[in-house]
C-alpha cells in the first residue's frame, strides 16, 4: 500500500530546510538536538524533526498554492527558530556543510530512525554532517508524478550548479563548490536514479528491495529527486542548504516552474533523459564548479556553460513562473549565479581562509533582515 498515490493539487509547493545547531562560543556544532526538541513551542515541533545527527533538526512547511507563501512560513519557521534556540544558548545557521567540523564532533541522534540508520550505514553516519534543502512539488496522478521525476533528472545537475554552497571541509577549502555532494555520496541509494518506463515499474524496483528487507520504507531512498506517493508531491533533494532563506525562495521557483514547463511542454531532448552517464558526470562538473562547470550537452556533442544553460531554461520556464505566480522569485536566480553561496563564502573567508568568519555571516543571514519575503 505505500506506493498508493495520494493526489494532490498541482504545482503546490512545499519546502524543507535542513539546519545546523552552533554554539556562539566557538561557532562549533552542538550536538543537543535532544536537548532542543522537547523544549520547543508547540507550534514550531510541529514542523522540526531530527536528523541523522544530533547537531542537525529540519524545517519543514506545509503545502502551500504559491512559492511566496510557502516561502513565508520558511521565514517565520527560522524566525522562531532563532529566538526559541536563544534560549538553551544556541544559533541556527544554513549551508552545505559546516566548514570546520571533523568527523570526531559528531554524534548520531538517539531517535529509532537514526540508530537504524547507523546499524545500516555503521561508520559512514558517523561522518561530518551534511545539509541539504528539499522542494516538494504537488502532483494529481502518479502517471503525472513519473513523468515529472524522468524529466526532471535531466536538470539536477544545473540546479545543483546553481545551489552549491559548501566549499568548505574540515577546516580547508577543498577546491569544489559543493563538498556536500560528494560526502552524501558515500551512503547507498544516493544521486540520479535511473529512468522508470511508468509508476509501476518504479514502484516494482522500490517494493521488491522493501520486501527483502533491505531498508524498512521508501524514504530510506535518498536519491536527487523522488516520487512521494504519500504526499503526492515529487521531492527534489539534490540543493545545498542555502543561507538566506531567499536564496531558498529562488531555487524553489525556479524548481516550480520547471515543473509546470515539463509537464505542460517538455523541455529536455529525450536523449538526454537516458544517458545517465552524462547526466552523472555533469552532476560531479556541477558540483566542483558550480555556475562557473562547462556540462556536457550529448545532443550537440560540446561542451556547455551552466550560465549558457540557465539562461535557457529561464527563458522557457518564465511563461510557467507568470502563470504560477512566482516570477518575481525566478527573475533573482540571475543575481544567484552571478555569487553563489559557495563563491560568497570564500569571498567572506578572504585568503587565508578565516573560517570563523564565515561562521558568523552563516549565522547572521539565517533570518532576512527585510523580514517576510514577498514575491
Amino acid at each position: 500500500m505505500w506506493s498508493q498515490w495520494h493526489a494532490s493539487a498541482p504545482y503546490t509547493v512545499g519546502l524543507e530546510e535542513e539546519v545546523m545547531l552552533l554554539d556562539p562560543a566557538d561557532w562549533s556544532l552542538a550536538n543537543r538536538v535532544d536537548d532542543v526538541l522537547p523544549v520547543l513551542s508547540s507550534r514550531l515541533a510541529e514542523r522540526v524533526t531530527a536528523e541523522t545527527h544530533g547537531a542537525a533538526i529540519e524545517l519543514a512547511t506545509s503545502a502551500h498554492p504559491n512559492v511566496a507563501a510557502a516561502v513565508r512560513e520558511a521565514h517565520e519557521l527560522r524566525a522562531a527558530l532563532k529566538a526559541e534556540l536563544a534560549g538553551v544558548g544556541l544559533v541556527p545557521a544554513s549551508a552545505g556543510t559546516h566548514p570546520e567540523a571533523v568527523w570526531t564532533d559528531v554524534r548520531v541522534s538517539g531517535g529509532a530512525r537514526y540508530q537504524l540508520v547507523y546499524g545500516s550505514m555503521r561508520e559512514l553516519a558517523r561522518r561530518e554532517p551534511t545539509f541539504a534543502l528539499h522542494v516538494h512539488i504537488g502532483v494529481v496522478s502518479s502517471d503525472a508524478a513519473i513523468t515529472l521525476y524522468n524529466r526532471l533528472r535531466a536538470h539536477l545537475p544545473l540546479l545543483l550548479a546553481l545551489s552549491v554552497n559548501s566549499p568548505f571541509w574540515q577546516g580547508r577549502d577543498t577546491g569544489l563548490a559543493s563538498i556536500r555532494t560528494p560526502l552524501f555520496q558515500a551512503f547507498p541509494r544516493t544521486g540520479i536514479p535511473r529512468r522508470f518506463a511508468d509508476y509501476e515499474d518504479y514502484a516494482e524496483t522500490v517494493d521488491v528491495m522493501l520486501r527483502c528487507g533491505a531498508f524498512p520504507e521508501p524514504t530510506f531512498l535518498w536519491w536527487d529527486v523522488r516520487p512521494q506517493p504519500r504526499l503526492g508531491t515529487v521531492e527534489v533533494r539534490i540543493f545545498d542548504a542555502q543561507t538566506s532563506v531567499e536564496d531558498s525562495a529562488t531555487l524553489a521557483a525556479l524548481v516550480q516552474a520547471i515543473a509546470r514547463l515539463e509537464l505542460e511542454e517538455g523541455f529536455h531532448a529525450e536523449k538526454l533523459l537516458t544517458c545517465v552517464e552524462v547526466l552523472a558526470e555533469n552532476r560531479f562538473l556541477a558540483a566542483r564548479d558550480g555556475m562557473k562547470a562547462c556540462l556536457i550537452d550529448p545532443i550537440g556533442e560540446r561542451r556547455v556553460s551552466a550560465r549558457e544553460l540557465l539562461d535557457a531554461v529561464l527563458r522557457a520556464a518564465r511563461p510557467h513562473a507568470v502563470d504560477l505566480g512566482c516570477d518575481g522569485l525566478l527573475a533573482r536566480a540571475a543575481s544567484l549565479a552571478s555569487e553563489t553561496g559557495a563563491e560568497r563564502q570564500r569571498r567572506i573567508a578572504g585568503a587565508e581562509p578565516r573560517l570563523t568568519k564565515v561562521l558568523e555571516q552563516l549565522a547572521g543571514a539565517f533570518v532576512a533582515p527585510g523580514g517576510v519575503i514577498a514575491d
